[in-house]
């Protein structure tokens, strides 16, 4: 199971990133995605989740109306479309998969929101 998280990178609050989370080694319809963040000094807390064929989603209440969750089964691969950044949102952003019974992390992508 490999996943590998890019899009990260530094922008001015108001603004907009997407996530990708790209998967490979396991049948990636069949299992729910998510996305959480670390943030310096904090614990890693949840973002967002996208279950697999439905495609039903889940938010952190920080988070709802703001960032949206999808995937392309098609792809392997998941996003996390980010608008309307605030500094509070400057985290390490990791993309996680629970596939029997087993957690599989990325090795995160770095979210900057400062002016």
């Amino acid at each position: 199971v490999q996943l590998v998280e890019s899009g990260g990178g530094l922008v001015q609050p108001g603004g907009s990133l997407t996530l990708s989370c790209a998967a490979s080694g396991f049948t990636f319809s069949r299992y729910v995605m998510s996305w959480f963040r670390q943030a310096p000094g904090k614990e890693r807390e949840f973002v967002a989740a996208i279950s697999g064929v439905v495609g039903v989603t889940n938010y952190a209440d920080s988070v709802k109306g703001r960032f949206t969750i999808s995937r392309d089964n098609a792809k392997n691969t998941a996003y996390l479309q980010m608008n309307s950044l605030k500094p509070e949102d400057t985290a390490v952003y990791y993309c996680r998969a629970v596939i029997n019974n087993s957690v599989y992390w990325g090795q995160g992508t770095q979210v900057t929101v400062s002016s």
